[in-house]
């Protein structure tokens, strides 16, 4: 005789909503995004109220052991006994109406399902503001079930009926109550239920879910996992889904998890709890360990499931710490990668994080040595699309090559040997031009190739900024800063018979410019519109454009296919020089030496040499020593003086210094603004960035010396090759000079005649 894994049941809608309020059944998806529109809820309740089929429940037997408890719950709940596996969306719908309960919208929003009805006709709407003044209609049923209850609901209806349209009959009112009657007896609805046992196999669960779901949907891993911790662990799963609400609907006010990077949802970041936890990459066996499940004899036990749980418990809260979130973040900034346009794989990211974690939990890998390594590994990682296909073996691979060294350097060394087994001298001259053989503007060497010019401090072609500056995740208009740029024009490639477009957008024939920069180029051949362009630059940023932007010694005037196959070549060459820098901090040979910066002096020196037409002293940046000095005027010094150095010879800026060589320290400034001397040094970036341009900052390098009396912050700023124009205000931008030891505005007649002198 067949062996059966279910047995049927009738539940009355009523009784669902009861145990499911006191946890007997598990609803999970009353706190995450609601995926029903209303229009669907209130064909559901139409379809009741006529009395017609809405289809079965599919619940499964959690097995819980009777008074068994969930963890981590102050109040201790019971552990529910069923779960619903089928029929979700339909529960959620009924227990958030008859309840009175809020859902959450998929934008992570609170909002109610309000459904109106109208005794008169039966007829159900999703209510607006037209339906809820219409005194036809009762305009939100949830009051029959919820609040007052039916009665008061009936009275209040016809009151506000017999105001509007005049005294009802006696038969009337008969008729009308007798309909809410009848909407009010939905509570008895029955629904069949097919119970699995407890003994049932996910496998199997999923197999029964696959062939009664009418919509085909396919249950995963992780879908068994999170059901899982809604039965014992219902707080663990919820931390999950509010971090993955707040990642997606950005900071409110305080910390938040929002990137520039992913929008992450609960089942990505148990992947990653999981993989800290127990070192797995398969869900399939941690689902079994958080079961409780030997997975050499097979029995399952409460001992071990609540063991396994508490591992999960405090391997998640490694992995929702906002900190080592956001640390690892700037892992891969430094990898050269700027925002989410640049990824083709949330899985590399995602392991990439838990590869930090597994750094800093388990080796207590300072956060500096661990950045710079993790950014190695994600850039190897990203370029070779590691965690694609088959990622959870490549996951359980590289865990288990990382989980027993001996201390932190051991696991760095382990990550580099893995990094160079994958980028040997077959990788950069046969697999990266062959990964570089492909159309189109999606694909990960290509995007490696951007990060690689981030890393080297490229500028767009013909531009003087840098692709970094350009590329950060921030407001744009309506064309990005920086766009691909065919340097064969596609429409000129047509007009040489070239006429597929796989051809014409080859990786290799793409380049970045500012986009005033691309529309001007248009469809002309590059013989004609790259020589004026090109000479424009001067000597040492030609030879570099050359290199960043790997173009061959007279491409321009190169046969298409030639020029494909010599770019491909080079291509590799930057991406390569690029990994080097990670590994080493050193820039390629092949580029020419940046302008020698100011010259760097101790504080003690500058204090000793005093204000100089080259060393400025300054109080503070905001915090104001004498009474009645706004803000404004503060800041706007140091941003003159720092154009005054930019447009002399350089120099150093000294802030937390006063005139007289006292050292002041800036610790004003931090608890002014509430920050530490990172972020201090970041805001004093960006406000310089703003002030005097993005490419102009770049001049000024920013340090912070500590001193016996406080720390100092020092500018050393090199001289610019053209006029700085500092912004003062929103339609104001000057031009200063240093002369002597004070900074001057020049203008008109005085200004040019300068400029003229300074730059010949």
């Amino acid at each position: 005789m067949a062996i059966t894994l279910f047995k049927d049941t009738t539940y009355s809608l009523s009784t669902l909503i009861d145990e499911i309020r006191r946890g007997e059944i598990a609803l999970p998806d009353i706190q995450r995004p609601f995926v029903w529109k209303a229009a669907r809820v209130r064909d559901l309740f139409d379809s009741m109220y006529r009395g017609f089929p809405v289809g079965s429940l599919l619940f499964w037997a959690t097995g819980a052991e009777v008074g068994a408890r969930q963890i981590g719950v102050a109040a201790k709940e019971a552990a529910p006994r069923l779960l619903i596996v089928d029929g979700q969306q339909r529960l959620t719908s009924l227990y958030a109406v008859l309840t009175g309960t809020n859902v959450v919208t998929h934008d992570y929003k609170e909002a109610r399902i309000r459904l109106a009805f109208s005794p008169r006709d039966a007829q159900f709407k999703v209510t607006d503001a037209a339906v809820a003044r219409d005194p036809e209609f009762i305009p939100d049923i949830s009051v029959l079930w919820s609040g007052p209850g039916r009665r008061h609901a009936v009275r209040q209806f016809l009151r506000q009926l017999e105001s509007a349209k005049g005294e009802l009959t006696e038969p009337v009112r008969d008729d009308l109550e007798e309909a809410i009657d009848r909407l009010y007896d939905i509570r008895n609805y029955p629904f069949k239920v097919v119970e699995l046992g407890p003994e049932v196999e996910e496998e199997q669960v999923a197999d029964v879910f696959v062939r009664i779901n009418s919509e085909g949907v396919k249950l995963q891993q992780a879908d068994f996992i999170l059901t899982l911790m809604s039965v014992w662990w219902e707080d663990g799963r919820r931390a999950l889904e509010e971090f993955a609400r707040a990642a997606r609907v950005g900071p409110q006010g305080g910390p938040s998890p929002a990137n520039p990077f992913i929008d992450p949802s609960a089942d990505q970041l148990l992947r990653v709890a999981a993989g800290l936890a127990f070192r797995r990459g398969r869900l399939k066996y941690v689902y079994q360990v958080l079961r409780g499940k030997d997975l050499q004899t097979g029995e399952i036990s409460a001992e071990v499931r609540e063991r396994q749980f508490a591992a999960l418990r405090d391997a998640q809260e490694c992995v929702l710490d906002l900190t080592n979130w956001h640390e690892f973040l700037k892992a891969v900034r430094r990898a050269g990668y700027r925002s989410r346009s640049m990824l083709t794989s949330n899985n590399n990211l995602l392991f990439s994080y838990l590869v930090y974690l597994v750094g800093r939990r388990s080796y207590d890998l300072d956060r500096r040595s661990l950045r710079e390594a993790v950014a190695r590994w994600f850039f190897m990682t990203s370029l070779t699309s590691r965690y694609t296909g088959n990622f959870e073996s490549q996951v359980e691979a590289d865990l288990r090559r990382l989980s027993d060294c001996s201390e932190g350097q051991e696991f760095i060394d382990r990550l580099d040997a893995l990094i160079d087994l994958e980028l040997t001298s077959d990788f950069w001259h046969i697999r990266v031009p062959a990964l570089l053989e492909k159309s189109g503007g999606y694909s990960p060497a290509l995007f490696a190739y951007q990060a690689s010019l981030v890393l080297l401090g490229a500028s767009p072609l013909f531009s003087s900024l840098t692709i970094g500056e350009l590329s950060e995740a921030t407001a744009r208009g309506r064309r990005a800063a920086i766009e691909r740029h065919h340097l064969f024009p596609a429409g000129w490639l047509e007009k040489q018979g070239v006429t597929k477009p796989s051809r014409r957008n080859q990786i290799a024939n793409y380049a970045w410019l500012e986009w005033p920069d691309n529309s001007s180029i248009g469809s002309r051949a590059p013989v004609d519109y790259f020589p004026p362009l090109f000479t424009g630059l001067s000597p040492r940023d030609r030879a570099n454009a050359r290199f960043w932007h790997a173009l061959p010694e007279g491409w321009e005037e190169m046969e298409y296919p030639a020029f494909l196959r010599a770019r491909r070549m080079l291509i590799s060459k930057v991406i390569e020089a690029a990994t080097r820098r990670l590994r080493t901090g050193e820039l390629p040979d092949e580029l020419s030496p940046a302008p020698s910066p100011a010259e760097t002096r101790s504080l003690a020196e500058l204090i000793a040499e005093m204000e100089t037409a080259t060393v400025e002293f300054k109080s503070s940046l905001w915090h104001s020593y004498r009474e009645g000095v706004p803000e404004k005027v503060i800041t706007t010094s140091v941003v003159k003086t720092v154009a005054g150095l930019m447009n002399g010879g350089g120099g150093t800026l000294v802030i937390g210094v006063d005139d007289d060589g006292n050292i002041l320290g800036i610790e004003k400034d931090l608890l002014l603004k509430k920050m530490d001397t990172d972020r201090y040094v970041n805001a004093l970036t960006t406000l310089l960035g703003t002030a005097l341009g993005q490419g102009s900052s770049t001049l000024a390098h920013v340090r912070v010396e500590r001193a016996r009396d406080g720390s100092v912050c020092l500018v050393d700023v090199d001289p610019s090759v053209e006029p700085v124009f500092a912004r003062v205000s929103k339609s104001e931008r000057v031009f200063f000079v240093r002369v002597n030891n004070s900074t001057r505005r020049l203008d008109g007649a005085e200004m040019l005649k300068y400029v003229r002198q300074r730059w010949p």
